[in-house]
């Protein structure tokens, strides 16, 4: 039986970039997908000012403008009739925001990790593991007709929301919240555009350029609607950019939208248990919220790094890596929770008095109009720019 330091399902991503970090730092890695690549799926494609410092720290920035993602230096935020707009903030060198194809990102990805050291299957699904006196010690998958097992001393389930491997490793749900929102996905060519959001209530638009010289426009609804929105996605995604944002309904009467439109109505919400004996979980595996705030791939960058660097030397220590992995169920926890707050409060899609008059503050003092946009492109919690009391 084959044997690895580490065994990553799921290679998107949470998985990838795994793979990739442990890899460099010199360990037997095998990444598995049950998907062929390259592979598209539903993503905001958004990578938020963290994430994209990941990629500038792994040397992978410049790779990806070279795959052709544009970058986008300006951004606006509409809402209801008060409008906040001006340059991406710059920080740390970084002055725009990407938004590439997921076929593109995952790919690269992907071919960092095998340039690193990591093997990559394709087309393998994880069926089962395998475990010892109650630690995990490997996984079974499948191919086509053909079974086989791989042992590793952790194994990573980054298999997204519905994570199998969590399933099989008996991760327990810590958290559960019912959808808020359900979206759908056009892409629009001849469609010019910055980095571009606008909500009322019961509506948000979000807008960017990705690759081939397209822009992505997504429409949030809330999930009450979602039965009748799927009966004629296409009215309420064009009613939706109408109503909601109506100066880029203008400029969208010279573009043309391309491909089909995809949507999803299952934005589930969940916090898991994300480690066990011989286990560990990153990305959507451990924690799915809704996609309203767009950070779900800086967020498996972080996750990536926070695991690969707490384990660090000590995979093949028992008293080491028990520790490591309590300390990055420390660290996801604090990353993560209050980002789960924020991504179901934002996914109530609600506009109240207070927040719009809040709004009209910022947008009457240039700098904490810059420091609103800043909320865009980083983690930065929307209340620390509230003004202090007394």
């Amino acid at each position: 039986m084959e044997s690895y330091d580490v065994v990553v399902a799921g290679a998107r991503s949470a998985g990838a970039s795994t793979a990739l970090l442990f890899a460099r730092a010199g360990y037997r890695v095998l990444l598995l997908d049950r998907a062929a690549f390259p592979s598209d799926t539903l993503s905001t494609q958004h990578i938020h000012r963290p994430g994209l410092r990941l990629l500038r720290r792994w040397g992978l920035l410049d790779r990806l403008a070279a795959t052709g993602c544009p970058p986008v230096r300006r951004i606006s935020y509409t809402l209801q009739d008060v409008r906040l707009a001006g340059p991406v903030p710059v920080e740390e060198g970084i002055d725009a925001v990407y938004a590439p194809r997921r076929y593109v990102l995952d790919s690269m990805l992907i071919d960092a990790a095998v340039e690193a050291g990591a093997e990559f299957r394709q087309g393998h699904t994880v069926t089962g593991v395998l475990a010892e006196g109650g630690r995990v010690t490997g996984v079974r998958c499948r191919t086509g007709r053909a079974e086989s097992a791989v042992r590793a001393r952790l194994v990573v389930g980054a298999d997204g929301m519905r994570s199998t491997l969590a399933g099989l490793c008996g991760a327990a749900v810590e958290r559960e919240d019912t959808p808020r929102t359900c979206v759908y996905y056009g892409y629009w060519e001849g469609l010019p555009a910055q980095f571009e959001v606008y909500e009322r209530t019961g509506r948000l638009i979000g807008v960017v350029g990705t690759h081939d010289e397209l822009t992505l426009v997504a429409a949030y609804f809330p999930q009450a609607e979602f039965q009748d929105i799927r009966r004629d996605a296409d009215r309420a995604y064009q009613e939706a950019i109408r109503t909601t944002a109506p100066d880029l309904a203008e400029r969208a009467l010279a573009a043309r939208r391309v491909e089909r439109l995809r949507g999803t109505g299952s934005q589930l919400n969940h916090i898991r248990e994300v480690r066990g004996p011989g286990w560990v979980l990153v990305g959507d595996a451990g924690c799915h919220k809704d996609s309203i705030t767009g950070t779900g791939i800086s967020d498996a960058f972080e996750q990536a790094a926070l695991l690969a660097g707490s384990v660090g030397a000590g995979l093949h220590d028992d008293r080491e890596l028990e520790t490591a992995l309590d300390r990055y169920a420390d660290g996801h926890r604090r990353l993560m929770e209050p980002r789960y707050r924020t991504a179901l409060d934002t996914a109530r899609l609600e506009v109240t008095e207070e927040r719009l008059e809040f709004t009209r503050w910022v947008a009457s003092d240039p700098a904490s109009a810059n420091a609103f946009l800043s909320v865009a492109v980083s983690h930065v919690d929307a209340a620390e720019l509230l003004p202090a009391a007394g």
